[in-house]
């Protein structure tokens, strides 16, 4: 089994899975029907071609940077009066980078390697406003979907490094079979279609000490604590 790596990184990244249109949310990940929608645009699909084909790659995330939630305060003009605007929020992943993985066939997966270094359309990472930065594809790796996520190195940028501490671990939220987690989504796209976007559920689970990282590049002490203790009062009380 193959699975081909992807680095998403951008100033600005928004990912949601329950945007109205006076209130567009993001997700602390990328979604998989947002990937699905960049590939599709990578190969040259229209919003009315299936995805059938891409919905049935294995997905995961690992968290290399989780970035800092971001609100937008926005207004939109009515189409028929000028004097009428709409305000919105639209909510956004500021300095986020994500380490994704897609598990599957390799033919496809190579396929869509190639359609990511050369994209038929302008790549975007959620929304239009949002492009990537530096290469998207890191490449195929001989390995299943969780081997291949633990394996990759560190991608997070080197400023962010340095504020970490010495060891960390890195989040991995993937595709999970059912029983296996309580959570579930509204993100896997049955259509793009303009006229009728159909999206259903996926089981997804979260792994928050998936992957451990020793960071070499950290600047701060591995014993960083603070004399102060918030909590001492209320132990001498109880004692």
């Amino acid at each position: 089994m193959e699975t081909l790596l992807l680095r998403l990184a951008g100033p600005l990244q928004a990912w949601g899975t329950a945007s109205k249109f006076n209130r567009r949310t993001t997700g602390r990940e990328p979604t998989k029907s947002g990937v699905i929608g960049l590939i599709a645009a990578a190969l040259g699909r229209s919003r009315d071609a299936p995805v059938d084909d891409l919905v049935g790659l294995r997905f995961g995330v690992r968290i290399d940077q989780g970035g800092e939630l971001l609100k937008d305060y926005h207004t939109v003009h009515h189409p028929d009066d000028d004097k009428l605007s709409f305000v919105t929020e639209r909510f956004y992943l500021a300095d986020a980078v994500f380490l994704v993985g897609l598990e599957g066939d390799a033919t496809l997966l190579l396929q869509i390697e190639g359609a990511l270094q050369h994209p038929f359309y302008p790549l975007y990472l959620g929304r239009r406003s949002c492009p990537p930065v530096g290469p998207v594809s890191l490449g195929l790796r001989s390995k299943k979907l969780e081997e291949a996520l633990a394996d990759e190195s560190w991608q997070a940028s080197s400023w962010y490094q340095v504020q970490q501490p010495p060891e960390l671990c890195l989040e991995v939220v993937a595709d999970a079979d059912y029983g296996t987690s309580p959570i579930m989504v509204r993100d896997v796209p049955l259509s793009f279609s303009q006229s009728q976007r159909r999206y259903d559920f996926r089981t997804v689970s979260h792994d928050l000490s998936g992957v451990p990282i020793i960071n070499k590049e950290s600047r701060r002490c591995p014993d960083d604590t603070t004399e102060h203790d918030a909590l001492a009062i209320l132990r001498e009380e109880v004692n």
